[in-house]
């Protein structure tokens, strides 16, 4: 039994090792509703261009691409892009004692900036790419700023500990979906048994949403659309798009691993630029033939497919999302594949539903089916895909069907590529940067 002074230590001990995911989560919170709201506006700014000069595009996305490159060639290549990978990576290499630590070279304060200012020059130049992935590295390096401005006296906080936490914080605020970022940590960054961090992940999704929600309000990014009730012969329906929007999140991020290594094969900085310069044409040509659908990272497709009274899908819609997010992630510069990717799959979605002739509301289960499933492809994160979408529309009734688009797409996914894109591109990034230790499955499961 503790002694009232043996209680008291051991409450300002709890206390002292709850104060860092606090902070980490109010600062991560406050960056990310900072940066959202930055990113829509450019966004918005560029669409209303584009839309009214469409010719335009030919110089906004070269120079907004080059100078996205040059700002994370010059002064922090691990701030390119997705994002993602780099905290999957800093949670692998990741070590409590600081002289085998090699996180800091994917997660620091450099990265916040560079990244931040990449991707903000992305967007206002129209790239198709996300802002999830970009805040989840911002987060992640937050946590790990945190843990490394901690006085020696302090009690022991693991580091990897911080990192994971870090991204579940980032996700949840991104996203407005807390669930979706505590099952995020636990299915993508790491194989750990929950019970190692779940205090720690789940106080700093809950601060961070919560002062997201204080600055935003208790938002849904993709609102209430409207479903209708289905019979068994739609889940057939529901399955050839899983099956075919699966297979294109694979393909898609294949098809950036493969232009992603030309790129990085090319040697000197004169033929890289010329790489990022072609990209940021053939993606101008892209928008100029399938339209400003193109454009950012979709939210206004997925707000007509789910909410307009009579949306016409078409291919154009899909092939612009699909081929756009490609080069633009192709081109090494801020952003990716993660937001790209939930409209890229409303484009496959609505298409099919729209040749299939299917009701109004059966049309959006179809919607956010084919998200959850290209979501999945991607990622091979079938759990956190589906979470994800759940907690972007509070859809609750179409809960069943997210899950078996999920499975299907994951079932195809992996028949095409066993491993994900994201372990692939941790895998190149980890191998990049000699005599960085991995941490072992054994020690994982420590």
């Amino acid at each position: 039994m503790l002694r009232g002074s043996s209680v008291g230590a051991h409450i300002k001990d709890l206390w002292m090792l709850a104060l860092p995911y606090q902070v980490a989560a109010v600062t991560t919170a406050l960056v990310a509703v900072g940066f959202t709201k930055l990113f829509v506006w450019l966004g918005e700014r560029n669409l209303a261009l584009i839309t009214a000069h469409p010719s335009w595009i030919f110089i906004t996305a070269p120079v907004t691409f080059l100078f996205s490159w040059w700002l994370v060639h010059r002064f922090s290549p691990m701030a390119g892009g997705s994002g993602v990978p780099q905290l999957i990576a800093a949670s692998d290499v990741a070590d409590d004692e600081e002289k085998h630590d090699g996180s800091w070279r994917f997660l620091n304060v450099r990265i916040i900036f560079v990244r931040i200012g990449a991707t903000m020059a992305m967007v206002a130049g129209g790239g198709a790419i996300g802002r999830e992935g970009p805040i989840l590295q911002v987060a992640g390096s937050v946590y790990r700023v945190v843990h490394k401005l901690l006085p020696p006296f302090w009690p022991k906080v693991s580091r990897r500990i911080m990192l994971v936490t870090g991204g579940a914080a980032g996700l949840s605020a991104a996203f407005n979906t807390p669930l979706g970022g505590i099952v995020f940590a636990m299915e993508e960054l790491t194989r750990s048994h929950i019970g190692k961090f779940r205090t720690a992940v789940l106080s700093s999704v809950i601060i961070s949403g919560m002062t997201a929600q204080w600055l935003l309000g208790p938002y849904l990014l993709l609102g209430y659309p409207k479903l209708e009730r289905v019979g068994p012969s739609f889940m057939y329906t529901l399955l050839a798009i899983s099956a075919v929007a699966g297979a294109a999140g694979v393909m898609g991020g294949k098809a950036v691993l493969l232009l992603d290594k030309v790129r990085r094969a090319l040697r000197g900085k004169m033929l890289q630029a010329v790489f990022v310069l072609l990209c940021a044409l053939a993606f101008a040509c892209i928008v100029h033939a399938f339209g400003p659908m193109a454009l950012g990272s979709g939210e206004s497709l997925m707000d007509q497919y789910l909410f307009a009274a009579n949306p016409v899908p078409t291919v154009q819609d899909a092939a612009g999302r699909l081929f756009g997010s490609i080069l633009s992630a192709a081109s090494g510069a801020g952003g990716m594949l993660f937001g790209p990717a939930l409209s890229s799959g409303a484009a496959i979605g609505g298409l099919f539903g729209h040749w299939f002739g299917v009701d109004r509301g059966q049309l959006n289960i179809l919607v956010l089916g084919g998200m959850c499933a290209f979501l999945t492809g991607i990622t091979r994160s079938p759990f956190t895909s589906a979470i994800i979408i759940l907690e972007m529309t509070d859809r609750h009734s179409a809960i069943l069907q997210l899950m078996y688009a999920a499975m299907i797409a994951s079932i195809v996914s992996h028949a095409i590529d066993a491993k994900p894109f994201y372990q692939r591109m941790k895998d190149r990034l980890i191998a990049s940067v000699p005599g960085l230790r991995k941490r072992t499955a054994t020690e994982d499961a420590v």
